[in-house]
């Protein structure tokens, strides 16, 4: 695998076969397989008369009554759970046996004068909805400090990311990013954002083509993980990129009310709970000058029945995203509405990747009423 900038990991010949084999997996498992396993459940759910295909997306749960015990379907789950965890392994690896050497390398990269700026808050805890488990199975999450100056969960982020999209979002695995902000210019062509946020930035991927699409912008991004925060930084370093980095909650920040243009997030809805999506929406208005824009780039976890709803939803029960589901279910214009938009000014559509991503992306987002 290329080493895009200097803080990514290196990767040697053994890693680079393994890597390769978690792609292949999981390109068979999640295309083929996948494909094949829904179209029998399909097919035997219409010869018992109840067809799971022909149900609202809503019923999912009665395809889990029925689909859970199939001896067919754990397997496949079982399978499926085995992937994603043999590529967090390889991937912690590979960053575990380096992590000295990309420590150094953080520290050259921000220990002098930089474009960018970092500000940590030992105070800021990582919430208790994402504490309590091992999100996307990576022991100890994305905040656990390791040793000092800690980069170990941003550049396994970032390597592993690469693997996860099985690499389809571009060589920066910045897909998200730059699927959003060529959404904004489309659907808002006015709008000239002079400071943007991004919230729940992780390594930075998402950010950086915020700052080569509105380089008039000030681009400010914020997280609750002090390691990710690090690693973004010295990675938007490497790549020439100025962003203020910062260690706040989406939920509650220090910005002042009214200070941001453009607020954005990438695959962030469905890693908090109903109550800390509530927040979320509640902040990005308070933050938002009249006129201004928030999108939320999102997996597309909503299908068109409820055996597609099912299989959407699995990684909810069986890959420690326990808020996946609640996002499917959810309804955002009303809870945008309670956040303080306009119903009018809400929307949620899918739209096309800008690389190779399968589906695309879901994109959730509102305008906030007044004058530009």
């Amino acid at each position: 695998m290329k080493q895009t900038h200097e803080l990514f990991p290196k990767v040697n010949r053994e890693d680079t076969s393994l890597l390769d084999f978690a792609v292949t997996f999981k390109e068979e498992l999640s295309g083929r397989l996948t494909a094949r396993l829904r179209e029998v459940c399909r097919d035997e759910s219409k010869n018992a008369g109840n067809d799971l295909e022909a149900l609202p997306r809503e019923e999912w749960r009665q395809a889990a009554d029925r689909l859970n015990p199939d001896p067919r379907v754990k397997y496949w789950s079982a399978l499926k759970r085995a992937q994603q965890e043999f590529y967090v392994d390889v991937t912690a690896s590979c960053v575990d046996e380096q992590l000295p050497e990309l420590v150094q390398t953080y520290r050259k990269l921000t220990g002098g004068e930089t474009l960018g700026s970092l500000t940590l808050d030992p105070a800021v805890k990582i919430p208790s909805y994402q504490d309590t488990v091992d999100i996307h199975c990576v022991p100890g999450g994305y905040g656990l400090e390791r040793v000092d100056d800690d980069v170990y969960p941003g550049a396994r982020s970032d390597l592993g990311g690469a693997v996860f999209s099985m690499r389809r979002h571009g060589v920066m695995h910045d897909d998200k990013g730059v699927t959003g902000a060529r959404f904004i210019k489309s659907r808002y062509p006015d709008l000239k954002p002079k400071r943007i946020l991004d919230i729940g930035c992780t390594s930075g991927n998402s950010t950086l083509p915020y700052v080569d699409e509105f380089p008039q912008a000030d681009v400010f991004a914020i997280d609750v993980a002090a390691p990710c925060l690090r690693y973004a930084h010295g990675r938007a370093e490497a790549l020439g990129k100025k962003v203020a980095f910062s260690q706040q909650s989406g939920e509650k920040t220090n910005f002042d009310d009214e200070s941001f243009d453009l607020i954005v997030s990438h695959i962030l809805l469905h890693e908090v709970s109903v109550s800390g999506l509530k927040n979320i929406l509640a902040e990005c208005h308070r933050l938002l000058r009249p006129g201004g824009v928030m999108i939320h780039v999102e997996v597309p976890v909503i299908a068109d029945n409820a055996l597609d709803q099912y299989f959407a939803n699995w990684d909810s029960f069986h890959n420690n995203e326990p808020f996946w589901a609640s996002l499917s279910d959810l309804n955002f214009a009303h809870h945008a509405v309670e956040a303080g938009f306009d119903e009018a000014d809400a929307f949620f559509e899918i739209i096309e990747s800008s690389r190779r991503k399968r589906g695309g992306w879901m994109v959730l987002g509102a305008a906030k009423r007044g004058a530009s």
